[in-house]
């Protein structure tokens, strides 16, 4: 088992979760059910998977949930694609996003390595 609150990539995780939230705030409101609330999952389940294979019983199953994670990832990169090319999104808020979701997306590619040694 590994403590998930002191890995760095669930931190960040974390931190994005809290900055796409407040992006998404700004969307228009017929996205309520559409892009928000796809984009909103796919956020929270970065940290959430990470947190939840961190508790499982073996490196191999935590590796399973990485995997996960990193699928919630480039899920919601492409959701951010999306809403940025539709004109919801500010091109700085975009810019910063996806480049915090590329180091996650590294940070997690680099902790699935670490399972292969």
């Amino acid at each position: 088992m590994h403590r998930y609150k002191e890995l760095q990539v669930w931190k960040k995780a974390i931190d994005l979760a809290v900055e796409v939230y407040n992006i998404t705030e700004g969307l228009p409101k017929q996205e309520k059910f559409g892009l928000i609330s796809q984009i909103n999952r796919a956020v929270v389940s970065i940290p959430s998977n990470i947190a939840e294979g961190a508790g499982r019983n073996s490196d191999k199953e935590f590796d399973q949930f990485l995997g996960i994670a990193l699928g919630s990832a480039f899920e919601l990169d492409t959701q951010l694609v999306i809403s940025n090319k539709l004109d919801y999104i500010e091109e700085s808020d975009f810019m910063k996003v996806s480049m915090d979701l590329e180091t996650i997306h590294n940070m997690i590619f680099g902790l699935k390595r670490s399972f292969k040694k």
